[in-house]
């Protein structure tokens, strides 16, 4: 089979086209994993040409919803990397206890995964009744998965190994009931969590947060655009707040690294200035 061919030139195109038509900024993305998703989705949907698929991105809502979908990353899970979740459970989220409300901003939350892990830590350190978290991404279609609380049964032994590793010391099976192939998530969880669209590269800061989380995002970006969100976060945290970045992620030479001091070996950062 022959492998469908867009140049660099086209992705230009393309990504001109997202910005003038409908406001999204891809320009500072990471060209190599753009073109490479988008060369896969040309290919899936067997476009006639370049022109053709270039017209339904334009002129189909429902189509660009799916190119949005494909060329965006949506890959997560619950308590992925549950040495990160022990140490928000047992260092950051104690101390952030201590104020009278806690503000969370998940950054990039995909299909929700992570605000729900987030929300089953406040709840077991009582904090959940006094924390609301803001649960952002670029994607609606994935905001609307997300909003629905409901993740395939099938993962939920990985999801139960990750969260007692994690430090969880409950059966994980009390959170959710099986429901066919599904497992649902308690409304509990939901009620605290706000799933609303925002894009990192051209949103402005909307509140001032005690912990912001963008994990596996940034990679993603190129370095001028890595600097920018890093600014918007470093505008939208408190004094004394927390940072947390994806393992390949880092704050060191970035312009607000003086600002940030990091804790032990985790990808966590504390505002000290």
């Amino acid at each position: 089979m022959e492998i469908p061919v867009i140049n660099d030139e086209q992705v230009e195109v393309l990504l001109s086209d997202l910005l003038e038509q409908y406001g999204y900024d891809f320009t500072g993305y990471s060209r190599a994993s753009l073109k490479r998703r988008i060369i896969r989705l040309y290919g899936l949907d067997k476009a006639v040409s370049f022109a053709e698929f270039r017209y339904r991105i334009n002129n189909d809502q429902i189509y660009f919803k799916r190119f949005v979908e494909q060329i965006t990353v949506n890959v997560t899970e619950m308590f992925r990397d549950p040495e990160f979740f022990k140490k928000l459970r047992e260092e950051v989220l104690p101390k952030l206890g201590t104020y009278p409300f806690i503000r969370i901003w998940l950054a990039g939350c995909s299909t929700g995964e992570e605000a729900y892990s987030i929300s089953i830590l406040l709840k077991e350190l009582n904090l959940l009744h006094k924390s609301l978290i803001y649960a952002t991404d670029l994607n609606p279609a994935v905001l609307e998965k997300a909003a629905q609380s409901m993740f395939a049964l099938s993962q939920m032994k990985q999801y139960s190994e990750n969260y007692i590793l994690s430090g969880g010391t409950k059966d994980f099976s009390s959170y959710y009931t099986a429901n066919y192939s599904l497992a649902k998530f308690d409304e509990e969880l939901k009620h605290k969590i706000i799933f609303s669209t925002h894009n990192l590269v051209s949103d402005h800061s909307f509140n001032e947060f005690q912990l912001i989380l963008c994990r596996n995002v940034l990679i993603y970006f190129d370095r001028d655009l890595q600097h920018k969100v890093l600014n918007l976060f470093d505008e939208s945290l408190e004094a004394l707040g927390y940072l947390a970045l994806g393992t390949k992620e880092t704050l060191n030479f970035s312009h607000i690294a003086n600002r940030y001091r990091r804790l032990d070996a985790e990808k966590i950062w504390r505002k000290v200035v």
